[in-house]
């Protein structure tokens, strides 16, 4: 009867049943935190993890970013084995650096070594917000001033990649002191000719912003990437007024005249490698004089 067909169970049930949850593996899938937009992860992987419906940016780690801007194979690690230590004894820190360091197969929140952008060197330096949000302890520092010391050394372009919360309070004063250490150290490098870019991704916030990450000959950032120093709320009731709805953003940034770019990363290696080639000739000229 008619009725019979309305009443009929249905082979398969409307919501995947927990069983067929679990016959899908972990991280096949990715969901796109602003399109809400659902994609293979392989897929995302391959488009250098930029939404292929929205073109949101999501994050990267510091190999995948060094993976995606040097030519294959060139990249020499510096200072790898170096771990932050607890100074100020603060309870549970070590704890929360070792597990940070288990979650991310990473010492520190900081990537520095060399490479090649089609066949030029450079010294490069990833922040990894997976690491304690990206924050600057005194080890970050320590490796971003070596890093500089470095490209000093080989007459070589310094590249820089933040994404941190700012400075680890774990650390106190001692954190806040890499921001004149890192500050030192490039503009040493600077007054003897050496190219600076730094390219700030999601977030780059508090000491980190107001140091090294806003030092660079070239200042770009990623699309979207939240860039400031104090909060937006700190700072609306500070000036007791409602600030606007992209205020912080890349591109409210670069309408003000605090960066001279954003840039899709997509096109981030080919940017990076015309900006390395037309200043050749010119360092070359300096770093002899």
């Amino acid at each position: 009867m008619l009725r019979d067909l309305f009443l009929k169970k249905k082979k398969y049930a409307a919501v995947p049943s927990e069983q067929m949850r679990k016959d899908v593996p972990d991280g096949v899938m990715t969901k796109c935190p602003s399109c809400k937009k659902i994609m293979y992860t392989k897929e995302l992987l391959k488009n250098l993890k930029v939404c292929i419906n929205c073109g949101h940016h999501h994050q990267m780690n510091a190999y995948e970013r060094l993976e995606s801007l040097l030519d294959e194979g060139t990249f020499r690690e510096y200072d790898k084995e170096m771990i932050s230590v607890n100074p100020l004894h603060f309870p549970g820190y070590e704890e929360k650096l070792e597990g940070d360091r288990k979650k991310t197969n990473l010492n520190e929140a900081i990537v520095t070594g060399e490479g090649t952008i089609d066949d030029m060197l450079v010294v490069v330096a990833v922040m990894d917000a997976r690491f304690r949000m990206g924050s600057m302890g005194s080890v970050v520092g320590e490796k971003i001033a070596r890093a500089v010391e470095k490209a000093r050394e080989l007459r070589v372009p310094f590249i820089i990649f933040t994404a941190s919360g700012g400075a680890r309070m774990q650390e106190g004063i001692l954190s806040l002191m890499q921001m004149a250490k890192t500050s030192v150290a490039l503009k040493q490098y600077s007054e003897e000719g050496g190219l600076i870019i730094s390219v700030m991704t999601h977030p780059t916030t508090g000491g980190v912003s107001a140091s090294f990450a806003s030092l660079g000959d070239y200042n770009f950032a990623e699309p979207g990437a939240l860039i400031g120093f104090a909060g937006r709320r700190v700072i609306e009731q500070t000036v007791r007024e409602e600030l606007p709805e992209d205020f912080q953003t890349a591109e409210f940034l670069l309408d003000h005249g605090q960066l001279d770019a954003v840039i899709n990363r997509l096109e981030m290696r080919e940017t990076l490698r015309k900006v390395v080639e037309l200043h050749q000739g010119e360092e070359t000229t300096i770093w002899q004089s």
